[in-house]
């Protein structure tokens, strides 16, 4: 599957397949012409990229991890999960400090409008 094919089926731009490649998410052959060939699994490869990506994991990390995905694209395996609920706790550790600054932020403005 050449990499326009691969784009249209899986909604990605060719740039970003390009950059997947690059961070050693996604392989491909190389025609004899320097074209870029992809499996028949590469659209499921980027599919569960992009819910990986969805979920707030950083290449590096899915670059480790794209390997235990197993089934579907939100499948993985269960050695995965205390990595992912660190993840999940870093996510609510910045969502608390957010909601802090926002409230920060908030009185700031109330205060500069002379609202209570």
């Amino acid at each position: 599957m050449k990499i326009g094919e691969l784009a249209r089926e899986t909604g990605v731009s060719v740039r970003l397949l390009r950059y997947y490649e690059e961070q050693g998410l996604l392989g491909s052959e190389r025609t004899p012409g320097g074209h870029r060939l992809y499996g028949p699994d590469a659209p499921a490869v980027v599919r569960r990229i992009r819910t990986l990506l969805g979920a707030g994991l950083p290449t590096r990390v899915i670059a480790e991890v794209l390997d235990c995905v197993c089934g579907s694209e939100a499948e993985i395996e269960p050695c995965l999960s205390p990595m992912l609920v660190a993840r999940l706790d870093a996510i609510d550790e910045e969502i608390h400090d957010l909601q802090g600054t926002r409230s920060s932020l908030a009185a700031l403005v109330a205060a500069t409008e002379g609202r209570p």
